[in-house]
């Protein structure tokens, strides 16, 4: 099988990391950037290059931005299966779902606070989750395909559902997360932390360092269910404030103690 990797950043040539180290197939990549794809050739990150010879592969991953991601793969014929990898899952489906024969929604949990073609590793997907977003235009071959490129590159688990399953699901676990962290650094107490942070600090602020032009896409185009995402957190973090304010110390202990309940029970779900 040859494999097609359009945009070579760092989900893009962890991808091709990934397929050259785990398997024998052949890559095919291509990115606007011709700095990038000498990098990605000299290196053997893929085996060729060219827009054409990437789009004309058996699988084809596009790793760009959701906009770019749609307007690529409609500009572009396809001969089989054509993923995109985006963070969200309704705006391409609406766009690409039933239009595109071979077109499989995808989101690969795994990434890191930087980016570019350097950023990317063979390992970024080692035990990591792969979802899968279908809905009544997608084929089941082709999940059963991408299910198994997916397992030989070293992603731990396969999560299958739908668009909107996904957006709602993605804007707790992960955009929430990436506002919390741009949110909190603007403290004016953050340029005192030198000397005074742990593991916490770090582990708040690590995405803070995010593509604020990506993020903007992401978020944008799942509004509602980040919006409600964020007014859900506002209303928890008003219950602590009042409870520290008026001096309450039995409310704020049981927030706190349903908290910590809260997270071993989440990290049960993590182990079953």
């Amino acid at each position: 099988m040859d494999i097609g990797i359009v945009g070579l950043g760092l989900i893009g040539s962890s991808f091709a990391r990934a397929v050259k180290k785990h398997t024998d197939y052949t890559v095919a990549g291509w990115d606007i950037n011709p700095e990038t794809v000498s990098a990605a050739l000299a290196e053997g990150t893929v085996d060729t290059a060219g827009e054409e010879q990437a789009c004309g592969c058996g699988i084809v991953f596009v790793c760009l931005f959701p906009e770019d991601a749609v307007r690529f793969i409609l500009g572009h014929p396809f001969p089989h299966i054509v993923c995109d990898v985006c963070g969200v899952k309704g705006y391409l489906a609406e766009r690409l779902s039933g239009k595109i024969a071979g077109y499989v929604g995808l989101h690969p949990m795994a990434g890191r606070e930087v980016s570019g073609y350097a950023a990317g590793s063979a390992g970024l997907f080692s035990g990591a989750s792969l979802i899968i977003a279908r809905d009544k235009n997608t084929q089941d071959t082709h999940i059963e395909e991408i299910s198994r490129l997916a397992e030989m590159i070293g992603f731990g688990r396969m999560v299958l559902t739908d668009p909107d399953t996904h957006d709602r699901v993605i804007a707790y676990t992960s955009q929430l997360a990436h506002v919390v962290s741009s949110a909190y650094v603007k403290s004016p107490s953050a340029v005192e932390y030198v000397g005074y942070s742990a593991g916490s600090f770090a582990d708040l602020t690590r995405v803070a360092r995010l593509d604020p032009k990506m993020w903007t896409e992401l978020f944008l185009e799942n509004r509602e269910n980040l919006a409600a995402e964020i007014g859900n957190l506002i209303g928890h973090l008003d219950r602590y404030k009042n409870a520290i304010e008026k001096g309450d110390g039995g409310e704020l202990f049981r927030l706190l103690a349903e908290g910590r309940e809260r997270k071993d029970k989440l990290d049960g779900l993590m182990k079953d």
